[in-house]
């Protein structure tokens, strides 16, 4: 269904020209001589960058979302749609920032970033705009005034989601750890909070500090085993960012699969099978191949000198037993 649902979409977005927002952003038309934008019969190729916040599998997903978007755009357009993605190695945002400075430099016709840190990054993002560059923001919620579109979901929803349902399953008692990602980055924080509001409706959950990961699973895994440890009467976890086989891991060296409900975040193919495996209790997900698709398609439309939304909602799905086979199925 969510295929149909997707190919429906993009079916849409693509034979029209023009696409009108419930809400417009202010993301200025490109210049005539800055990014190449089509004009008349004179067609070009064209190129839009992708900035995650680090290398990540997550974004591997975000990336294939953004290549299918580029193959349908080729045909339709009868013009070479290139995506250039460039992940920072580390989750830094001085080395995010030299990323979005050196890829502005080749005057691609739009850049789609995932900012660790907004206001570290907002300089650079100002800058880049004033090239007549386009900008969009995704898995990431645009601060108000900056008049960025958001292409994502409602990440405190999500969370909050997480945390109901991992509530239910402790019978609403017991201890609960709860593991940050990078904590300056917007979505993670949204989900924190989310999560720590979510637990405090109930006087017999205790949460505890679960760690920080970074957007590394390794870190997960070592940060996860060490609170294990540490607390042999836990009875739940939750965590923010796209890390949760690093859990699940440790859950598992630990002995306390069944003993530790888990509840996580997103659909990485890993992530579904350790849902499957019964070691994560289930997953509220973010649909990281829609992102991808869909801030390009804003960034086409921006390149186009096109107001466009200020927020495109790609959506949240809850993956448990009852429907993990499907999901398999679709992610692989």
């Amino acid at each position: 269904m969510r295929k149909r649902i997707v190919a429906l979409l993009l079916l849409i977005a693509l034979t029209a020209t023009m696409i009108v927002g419930c809400g417009q952003s202010q993301n200025p038309a490109p210049s005539p001589s800055g990014t190449g934008a089509q004009t008349g019969g004179d067609k070009k190729d064209l190129t839009f960058v992708i900035v995650p916040k680090v290398v990540h599998p997550w974004f591997d997903e975000v990336n294939k979302g953004a290549q299918k978007q580029a193959e349908l755009l080729s045909k339709q357009l009868g013009v070479k749609v290139n995506i250039e993605y460039r992940a920072p190695e580390t989750a830094d945002v001085a080395e995010q920032n030299r990323v979005l400075e050196q890829a502005a430099v080749t005057k691609p016709n739009g850049i789609a970033v995932d900012p660790l840190d907004y206001e570290g990054n907002k300089a650079v993002i100002d800058e880049i705009r004033k090239q007549g560059i386009p900008v969009v923001i995704f898995d990431a919620p645009a601060p108000e005034g900056s008049g960025l579109t958001s292409v994502g979901n409602d990440f405190a929803e999500q969370a909050s989601i997480a945390a109901e349902k991992l509530a239910e399953l402790i019978g609403y008692k017991g201890k609960v750890a709860v593991m940050q990602g990078v904590p300056t980055a917007p979505n993670h924080m949204e989900r924190y909070q989310a999560h720590l509001a979510t637990l405090a409706k109930y006087p017999d959950i205790e949460v505890i500090d679960g760690g920080i990961d970074n957007d590394s699973v390794q870190e997960a895994q070592s940060q996860a085993a060490a609170v294990l440890a540490a607390n042999p009467d836990l009875v739940g976890y939750l965590n923010c960012d796209a890390c949760a086989t690093g859990i699940a891991a440790a859950i598992e060296e630990a002995g306390k699969v069944g003993q530790v409900k888990f509840v996580s975040m997103d659909n990485l193919i890993e992530i579904l099978e350790y849902v499957k495996k019964g070691t994560i209790t289930a997953t509220s997900s973010t649909i990281p191949q829609m992102q991808g698709s869909m801030a390009v398609l804003m960034l086409w439309q921006a390149s186009l000198g096109m107001d466009i939304p200020k927020v495109v909602d790609t959506g949240i799905a809850y993956i448990d037993q009852s429907n993990i086979d499907e999901w398999i199925e679709m992610v692989k």
